[in-house]
């Protein structure tokens, strides 16, 4: 029986590295159609197990639905993953070969631990996380401006208005857009998620976009993919405090919010609240809570396709 073989490949803006194994040399090609195609034909022969990529902003969509299109099993990961795993093997230069060295013996050791790749995002799917996305962008540009208003000479105010003012009609248009498009593929899941208070339609969106996992993990997982789930600190003698770590920084803003409002509207998260400040609990870790058992409702209402109801969110 042959050995299985697994690919590793560095992506740059014009180019992208490839490793596999068996092979010493590295494949360099152009990061564009002709060189997606050209891999493609590479690789299909080979059949390899596990194809791995890292996140680069973006500039490796392209190539990891080329690769899925031609039936290859590929896997995008965080950047920070294939790092820390380059440490550990004592790989501190970075290189795009070592670089697609690296992320080749990585693609092996998650495949003998039954790593599953994530699934890659469908057109109407990847529109609404451009949409989302491009809504924060504005958001935060928006913020900055209001920032820059306050402390501005009167001689630079009207241009800054001015750019407001378009920031603000970019923001209006993109809102319609979000609507439409969650109205036109989305709409049941979005309703379900809007019945709990708290839970708008910039939250439910983002969700949407963010978290298409949601409904399909159980309660751990959901939490931990979110970083929801608090990590231990103990060691030795040493007791630490749990804290939550890593996870999607884009959904647990939003769940901040959502959380936030429902402590003072929502009855099960505000009674929630409550206790756990009469316990003692300080109100940031209070708060943390409800976001954690927010994620759980919403899961749940996801899973079983049910609005909110008291007497269910109220044990999940």
């Amino acid at each position: 029986m042959s050995e299985p073989v697994y690919v590793g490949i560095d992506v740059a803006k014009a180019s992208f590295e490839v490793a596999a194994s068996g092979e010493a040399q590295t494949l360099s090609l152009g990061n564009d159609e002709a060189g997606h195609a050209e891999l493609c034909q590479v690789l299909v022969p080979l059949a390899p197990r596990l194809i791995l990529l890292e996140a680069t902003g973006g500039h490796e969509r392209l190539l990891a639905l080329a690769l899925a299109a031609a039936g290859l099993r590929v896997s995008v990961i965080n950047p920070r993953q294939a790092r820390d795993f380059a440490r550990c093997t004592g790989k501190l230069a970075k290189t795009d070969r070592i670089d697609a060295q690296v992320l080749r013996g990585f693609a092996a050791l998650l495949d003998a631990q039954g790593h599953e790749p994530r699934a890659l995002l469908d057109a109407q799917q990847r529109e609404l996380t451009a949409l989302v996305t491009r809504r924060r962008q504005l958001v935060a540009m928006l913020v900055a401006e209001r920032q820059r208003l306050a402390l501005a000479h009167p001689k630079a105010k009207a241009s800054i208005l001015a750019i407001m003012d378009a920031i603000a009609a970019q923001l209006h248009d993109v809102d319609g857009q979000l609507r439409e498009h969650v109205r036109a593929h989305h709409a049941d899941l979005a309703k379900l998620l809007t019945s709990v208070k708290g839970v708008g339609p910039t939250t439910a969106s983002t969700l949407l976009a963010q978290l298409p996992e949601l409904g399909h993990l159980n309660r751990r997982q959901i939490t931990s993919l979110v970083g929801l789930a608090p990590m231990n600190r103990d060691s030795g003698t040493l007791r630490g405090q749990r804290h939550i770590f890593g996870g999607r920084s884009d959904v647990r803003r939003v769940l901040y919010v959502a959380a936030l409002v429902g402590t003072r509207f929502n009855p099960v998260l505000k009674a929630f609240y409550a206790k756990l400040l009469v316990a003692g609990k300080p109100k940031k870790v209070a708060l943390v809570a409800c976001m954690h058992k927010l994620l759980i409702i919403l899961n749940a209402i996801a899973r079983t396709k049910s609005p909110w109801r008291n007497e269910i969110a109220g044990i999940a």
